[in-house]
């Protein structure tokens, strides 16, 4: 494959729910081994099209390309749906998603979390994935926990677990979705330092967030959406040094520590 591929590309993205138009003609590239964070305003559009661009939502126009492969549609408007569910979820499988909410099953101890989607997905060897998961799990500083049970875990220690269980897919591509609004302030430390050594690795990463320094510090592109479209984007330096749109000054300052 051309390593020149763009990761995922998103082309003139329009998403409506019924009337409410939350995405209206967006377009983004991850290009490999980069880190795109996505800020904004709640309501702006970015977790939508973070889930567009996993096929967890639908969209009603526009493309969504991964690796250089189209997602194929039928129907138009809101009755348009994937054509192919073995493309959706090859595509779903290869770009993991770390929630808000950590979605770790309850009944399932750390390791068996982290196992269970190589394990009946990707119909993996279970002694591989074992051995792979508890390397996961050393790797976010969390392999002493293996045979707890989620419930015995802080809010740190299951993001971590999450991020490990998203890692053991061995995806193109991680989608965080608010990976530390959850958290406490101390408990975000440990989750944010997880995100950096992620993003020094040259890992592809596309994170929403309201952490304006976690932007700061892992993108190589940051991107404001403002009402379903793009306001403004580039490097750190210039979006949060030298932004250029009244609504981004504005944005930036109400998201400083008073």
């Amino acid at each position: 494959m051309n390593t020149q591929t763009p990761v995922i590309q998103i082309n003139n993205l329009h998403k409506a729910y019924g009337a409410l138009e939350v995405l209206k003609g967006v377009s983004i590239t991850a290009e490999r081994g980069h880190v795109i964070s996505l800020i904004g305003s709640s309501g702006s559009g970015k977790s939508t099209l973070l889930r567009c661009c996993n096929l967890l939502e639908d969209s009603q126009q526009g493309e969504v390309i991964f690796k250089g492969e189209p997602v194929a549609w039928k129907g138009t408007g809101h009755g348009r749906r994937p054509a192919d569910a073995k493309q959706v979820l090859r595509i779903r499988t290869n770009l993991s998603m770390v929630f808000q909410q950590f979605n770790l099953w309850a009944h399932m101890s750390i390791l068996q979390n982290v196992m269970e989607a190589p394990l009946t997905v990707l119909g993996r060897d279970r002694a591989e994935v074992e051995k792979s998961a508890r390397a996961y799990l050393d790797k976010v500083g969390i392999g002493d926990k293996c045979d707890v049970y989620p419930a015995q875990l802080s809010g740190g220690q299951q993001q971590r677990a999450a991020i490990a269980r998203a890692l053991c897919m061995e995806p193109e591509a991680l989608l965080f979705d608010e990976p530390t609004s959850a958290l406490d302030p101390e408990l975000e430390q440990e989750v944010v330092k997880v995100i950096k050594d992620l993003a020094a690795e040259g890992r592809t990463m596309m994170i929403v967030t309201h952490d304006m320094k976690l932007a700061a510090d892992v993108s190589d592109t940051v991107v404001f959406l403002h009402q379903g479209l793009i306001e403004e984007q580039g490097a750190p330096e210039a979006v949060f040094g030298a932004p250029k749109s009244e609504r981004l000054r504005g944005f930036l300052s109400a998201t400083q520590p008073s």
